[in-house]
C-alpha cells in the first residue's frame, strides 16, 4: 500500500468535494493541486472523474427525498414533470457542446495557466454581477419555466471551460435570469446530477483501460472523502446564500488566480 498515494488522493478528495458546488471551478482546483502534488498523469484525471461521483452522490443523499418524490410522482403531479423537463432543457446545452468539443477542450485548455486566468476573469465577472443584478421574479424551483432553464443551461455550458466553474455560471447564470439565490443555487444542484453522471460515466469509459483492481484504494480514499466534504458544502452554501452575495467568491478567485498565475508562468 503505497501511504504517499493514499494521501494525495485524500487531499484530492477533499479539495474536489469542498469546490464541487462552490463558484470557484473544481475543476480548476483539481488541475493546480493535481500537478502541486504530481498526480496528474492519465490515470490521475480519470480519478479527478471518479471522485467527482462522490461529490454528486452527495447532493443526491441531501436531496434524497425530494429525488425519491419526483420521481415517483412524475406520471401524476404537474410540478414534478415541470422539474423533470427543465432539467432536460438546461442539461442540452452542455451536453452538446461538451461532446462536439471534448477532444479539443481536453487537450487544449486543461493547464494550470488557463485555470488560473479563467479564475482571474470569472472572478471580475462575478463582481459585475453581483453589483447590476435584477431584482428576482421567481423564488422557488417549482416557478421555473423552460425558459428559465435554458437560459442557465446555456449559462452552464461556459463551464466547459476549465476555471469557469460549473456551479458558479449556474448559480450566477440563474441570479442574472431574475432567479432568486436560494432558487439558482437549488436548481444548480438538481442540474448538476445529470450533467457530471453523464461527463463522468463518459470520460471513464473512455480511460476505463487505465482503470486497475490495484487502485481501487486509492480512489475509494478519494471517493469517500469527496463526498462527506461535499454534503458539508452543499448544506452550508443553502445557508450562506440566505444571507450573503457571491463578493467573497469573487475576491478569492482574484487572489488565487493570481498567485497560480504568478507561480505557474515560468
Amino acid at each position: 500500500m503505497d501511504i504517499l498515494l493514499l494521501f494525495k488522493a485524500l487531499i484530492l478528495g477533499l479539495v474536489e468535494g469542498a469546490t464541487e458546488f462552490l463558484p470557484v471551478s473544481s475543476t480548476g482546483h483539481l488541475i493546480i493541486v493535481g500537478d502541486l502534488l504530481a498526480f496528474n498523469d492519465e490515470r490521475g484525471k480519470v480519478f479527478e472523474i471518479v471522485i467527482q461521483l462522490g461529490a454528486i452522490l452527495a447532493v443526491c443523499w441531501e436531496y434524497r427525498a425530494r429525488i425519491g418524490h419526483t420521481l415517483a410522482s412524475m406520471r401524476t403531479e404537474a410540478a414534478s414533470q415541470r422539474l423533470a423537463f427543465n432539467l432536460l432543457i438546461a442539461f442540452l446545452p452542455a451536453a452538446v457542446l461538451g461532446l462536439a468539443f471534448h477532444h479539443i477542450i481536453k487537450q487544449y485548455l486543461f493547464s494550470p495557466i488557463t485555470v488560473a486566468l479563467a479564475l482571474i476573469v470569472g472572478g471580475f465577472a462575478i463582481l459585475v454581477i453581483e453589483k447590476y443584478a435584477p431584482q428576482p421574479d421567481t423564488h422557488t424551483v417549482d416557478e421555473m419555466d423552460w425558459k428559465h432553464a435554458l437560459k442557465v443551461g446555456f449559462a452552464q455550458a461556459l463551464a466547459l471551460f476549465p476555471g469557469v466553474s460549473r456551479a458558479g455560471a449556474t448559480i450566477l447564470g440563474g441570479v442574472v435570469f431574475r432567479l432568486s439565490r436560494k432558487t439558482a443555487t437549488e436548481f444548480s444542484f438538481f442540474l448538476a446530477i445529470p450533467i457530471m453522471f453523464a461527463a463522468a460515466f463518459f470520460d471513464v469509459y473512455k480511460g476505463r483501460e487505465i482503470l486497475h483492481a490495484i487502485d481501487f484504494d486509492v480512489f475509494a480514499v478519494g471517493f469517500v472523502m469527496a463526498f462527506f466534504s461535499a454534503l458539508l458544502v452543499v448544506k452550508g452554501l443553502l445557508r450562506y446564500v440566505a444571507h450573503h452575495d457571491f463578493r467573497a467568491f469573487a475576491w478569492y478567485r482574484i487572489v488565487f488566480g493570481v498567485l497560480v498565475l504568478a507561480y505557474f508562468w515560468q
